[in-house]
């Protein structure tokens, strides 16, 4: 299964795994493939910018320390993806996680998420 890990999924793999409860599984099964988007590094590097996202390294140390560690491929973000957001309901506002459902629906991939919202939209999802 290819899993898209949202945001605060890839936070509390880092940091916090306990937080993921039975996700946790899926996320360290090595038969599955983890994806991480550029939407989550640049979430991560805007929110720690602006001082709402506490790290104790900085974000370029941070992330891909853990996404080594989490054996995760990247998908960058690219033009269809941007275009796709167009198409989707107005059903969450937040354009990470729009742009992230987007990336999920294009790819095939499993949504990997903690919010219920986003299990609204046509997408496959894993909720935490």
């Amino acid at each position: 299964m290819r899993l898209l890990l949202d945001t605060n999924v890839f936070l509390w793999s880092a940091s916090e795994p306990r937080r993921l409860g039975a996700v946790r599984d899926a996320i360290e099964d090595r038969g599955n493939d983890l994806l991480i988007s550029t939407v989550v590094v640049w979430e991560i590097a805007i929110k720690y910018a602006i001082g709402r996202l506490p790290l104790h390294e900085e974000p370029a140390v941070f992330v891909p320390r853990h996404t080594v560690r989490l054996e995760a491929g990247p998908v960058a973000i690219s033009d269809e993806h941007a275009l796709g957001v167009a198409t989707l309901p107005m059903l969450h506002r937040d354009p990470f996680d729009r742009l992230l459902v987007s990336q999920a629906r294009q790819l095939g991939a499993t949504l990997v998420t903690a919010d219920a919202v986003l299990a609204r939209y046509d997408v496959e999802t894993l909720l935490v």
